[in-house]
């Protein structure tokens, strides 16, 4: 992490309850719990008058270690001064499903005959690594002649338009350059309600994780893209600094593309992340999976993860005094199964000893109606930035 807090992960595994007995050397093989300064299990009904208290998982290997454990922490629920060791406490909702950028072009300004390109710039972690400052390309189209008699200074049929923008955007792919990419790869194109040229980016790929832990590491990544229309053909000027009279519509960003949170993917980065924190021995992960026995996993490839973050300070203040360092915070992350059981037992007990979480992260889903007929409608938001 960026701040450097000392980080431990807890992945409490599917199907798995919280523990609701004994205490810390009972726990067995991935069993998560939390417990107060006694070693006995908390509640939401004890935890609130405990001086402390901590989280703990069994391990499978307990060879010279005991469980996986927390430093101490100590909520406040009280409204006068409490000695409160938190200095944040949030959760992430998982959306498995990240949203994709929806961009609709309109108030088109074209007449009749003009030369119309679009341009569309494409950024993405992979895309970035391709083509320099973003995935590029751009289709040139005439618009539509007027009738015969008819004045040039008309503005044109924007159904007609649109519906020859979209046929070149599907098939612009032009030779065996492989650097001729398909639009379609990364894009869907609709004409709706006949003024509307609606863009959509696709999700982006997924790739396996091999067997080698250092390779393909999981990304925080999302596509979104830029969406230029001007008069004339296409140009390799910056479109930052393009004349902005030549623009002939307007391109406005209804839906911003989402990243993916709590994905199974992400959590199993998490623990190689933050592995050496809490290993006994054995701390460095090697390439290939054999030469790590001491590592675990408990996340369970496609499910999706809320994930609870509790910032902390060392709670006896006197462990700092006349040293010549600065404090370290402590940063414990518990990620569990989204919308199971396991999850509402927990955020139980956690909310009862330091009131509610705040969900930090909010899942967009992405709801449109999509039509050619000249007579639909569609509602935009305010203009967003990708």
């Amino acid at each position: 992490m960026a701040d450097f807090s000392l980080t431990t992960l807890f992945v409490v595994p599917k199907d798995v309850t919280i523990a609701d007995s004994g205490s810390t050397q009972d726990l067995t093989a991935g069993k998560v719990g939390v417990f107060l300064n006694t070693y006995a299990f908390a509640t939401a009904a004890n935890i609130t008058t405990a001086p402390y208290w901590y989280i703990a998982q069994g391990r499978i290997n307990t060879y010279l270690q005991g469980t996986k454990r927390s430093d101490k922490i100590k909520g406040c629920l009280a409204t006068a001064f409490c000695n409160s060791n938190i200095t944040e406490w949030y959760k992430v909702t998982g959306c498995g499903t990240p949203a994709v950028q929806i961009t609709d072009v309109d108030q088109w300004n074209v007449k009749c005959g003009d030369i119309v390109t679009l341009t569309l710039r494409a950024h993405s972690s992979y895309l970035q690594t391709l083509y320099f400052n973003g995935f590029t390309r751009s289709v040139t189209v005439q618009a539509p002649c007027c009738e015969c008699d008819g004045s040039p200074c008309d503005t044109v049929d924007t159904n007609a338009l649109i519906n020859q923008l979209i046929v070149k955007l599907r098939t612009a792919a032009p030779g065996i350059n492989p650097d001729n990419i398909s639009l379609n790869q990364f894009y869907t194109f609709e004409n709706v309600g006949g003024t509307i040229l609606r863009i959509t980016g696709k999700p982006l790929t997924v790739y396996g994780q091999p067997c080698d832990v250092a390779a393909f590491p999981w990304e925080y990544d999302r596509m979104w893209f830029y969406t230029f229309v001007y008069s004339g053909p296409a140009t390799t000027a910056d479109f930052i600094v393009a004349d902005n009279c030549n623009i002939v519509a307007e391109a406005t960003v209804i839906q911003r593309a989402s990243y993916p949170t709590g994905s199974s993917g992400e959590m199993k980065q998490l623990e190689k992340n933050y592995y050496s924190y809490q290993a006994g021995y054995l701390k460095h992960l090697y390439r290939i999976a054999g030469y790590n026995p001491n590592f675990e996993s408990w996340v369970t490839d496609g499910e999706i993860y809320t994930t609870f973050y509790i910032r902390f300070n060392e709670l006896d203040k006197s462990a700092y005094n006349w040293g010549d360092y600065i404090p370290l915070d402590q940063m414990v992350i518990i990620a569990v199964v989204a919308g199971s059981n396991e999850q509402g037992v927990l955020e139980g007990i956690l909310e009862a000893a330091n009131g509610l979480f705040v969900d930090d992260n909010a899942c967009i889903t992405t709801s449109t109606t999509t039509s050619t007929s000249s007579t639909s409608t569609t509602t935009t938001t305010a203009p967003l930035r990708p």
